[in-house]
């Protein structure tokens, strides 16, 4: 099993940035496809974005393309998302989370950090 653990959210103004970050402890984390998602208020969770086991392939949902990068340093056993350009929609909890399968879907996640608040203000 691998345990996850996100940092902080925050307040942001629209157009301003955030980076999350998502330590996992327990087995080895390169082994693991991880991922973003969130869910906000009175709506379903839903994938943000994805990388593979190496880093080597990204994944986005359409509404965070080319505003949101998710990168993984598999030596800090850490997996970030950089948030640029936020906006209001963007508020919702994050989660940080991780399968063995390798895949983007976000019905194979199977591993889940506690969820960090992410608030952006207009």
């Amino acid at each position: 099993q691998v345990q996850l653990v996100e940092s902080e959210g925050g307040l942001v103004q629209a157009g301003g940035s955030l980076r999350l970050s998502c330590a996992a402890s327990g087995r080895t984390f390169s082994t693991y496809a991880m991922g973003w998602l969130r869910q906000a208020p009175g709506k379903e969770r839903e994938f943000v974005a994805g990388i593979s086991r190496s880093g080597a392939i990204t994944y986005y949902a359409d509404s965070v393309k080319g505003r949101f990068t998710i990168s993984r340093d598999n030596a800090k056993n850490t997996v970030y998302l950089q948030m640029n350009g936020l906006k209001p929609e963007d508020t919702a909890v994050y989660y940080c989370a991780a399968n063995l399968v390798g895949s983007f879907d976000d019905g194979d996640y199977e591993y889940w950090g506690q969820g960090t608040q992410v608030t952006v203000s207009s």
